[in-house]
């Protein structure tokens, strides 16, 4: 990960994986559907119907991960060993057994999460959350000591990668009680935008400078850009996030109407109190009353 393809890849994957994530929760404010167990569209209830259940977003996770961790393995010459052979051992490679780390701990959680969704009888949610929730915990851990030998512009890029990771870890700590919260989901959702776009940024930044010139540590000025080009990322994107859901919420009302169609018809008539079953109801109490009329008039005197 100490190059710029370990930057960039990384940052792609949760990119693709916020972008898909935000997709999905889109659409599921704009149905007022459940992100646990989202309805299917009626023209979808066929035998591909499974299709819609694949969990996609973990079979992208075990993908990435496990390219990602060959990749790690092929950067180091002569192989990823652990100690060397010198008396006394010492620790070889701690920074690339740190990105091993966490891409192993990717690489389980996509597994976790197709194993709830597709193979056990009933999906865990909590099983799913809670692996996640690990997951940032080691990763919060790797980072906080990833960045020790690191000065100037390269800690002041960890830093900002620590924040978007802590202020993910407690998100998703919450959504351990509430998994079914379209507010976290979002935030969720674009702060796994941020993390990737921004370890795209520091890729480039430490290793391909668009300026040609690297940045240089003992200049403020470069330090504080650092944090300026930051608060772009987390600008740009929100509205990343905003222009998904207005072209969800544009394609779904203009170009599905035949969809709101066929929820109408397969509707239960009893929903509201002008259906045929409400109008029934009340013509049955109705007789009943004219029919204890009479009895009540003989009885009186």
């Amino acid at each position: 990960m100490g190059t710029f393809i370990g930057h960039v890849y990384p940052g792609l994957f949760l990119i693709s994986y916020g972008l898909c994530q935000a997709i999905v929760v889109s659409k599921a404010m704009i149905f007022k559907d459940s992100l646990l167990d989202p309805s299917c569209h009626p023209r979808n209830k066929t035998r591909w119907a499974w299709l819609w259940k694949i969990s996609y977003g973990g079979l992208l996770k075990m993908l990435a991960g496990s390219i990602l961790i060959a990749y790690e393995i092929s950067c180091i010459k002569g192989g990823l060993i652990l100690m060397n052979r010198e008396l006394p051992p010492r620790f070889m490679y701690p920074k690339e057994w740190q990105h091993l780390t966490m891409f192993i701990l990717f690489t389980l959680n996509g597994c976790v999460d197709v194993m709830s969704k597709n193979l056990l009888p009933q999906r865990c949610v909590v099983l799913e959350k809670g692996t996640l929730v690990l997951t940032f915990y080691v990763l919060l851990l790797l980072l906080m000591s990833h960045g020790q030998d690191s000065t100037g512009i390269e800690l002041q890029i960890h830093y900002l990668l620590i924040v978007v990771v802590f202020l993910l870890m407690l998100v998703l700590t919450i959504e351990l009680w509430t998994p079914d919260t379209f507010h976290l989901l979002l935030i969720e959702t674009f702060l796994f935008l941020t993390m990737g776009s921004w370890l795209i940024q520091g890729g480039f930044i430490l290793y391909r400078p668009v300026t040609g010139y690297p940045w240089q540590d003992d200049d403020i000025s470069d330090i504080m850009f650092i944090t300026t080009f930051f608060c772009w990322h987390v600008m740009i994107n929100a509205l990343c996030l905003l222009g998904i859901y207005g072209i969800s919420s544009f394609w779904h009302h203009c170009y599905c109407p035949s969809l709101k169609l066929m929820e109408s018809k397969e509707a239960p008539h009893h929903k509201g109190t002008t259906g045929p079953l409400y109008k029934l109801l009340r013509e049955v109490e109705q007789s009943e009353k004219d029919d204890q009329a009479p009895l009540l008039s003989k009885s009186s005197p």
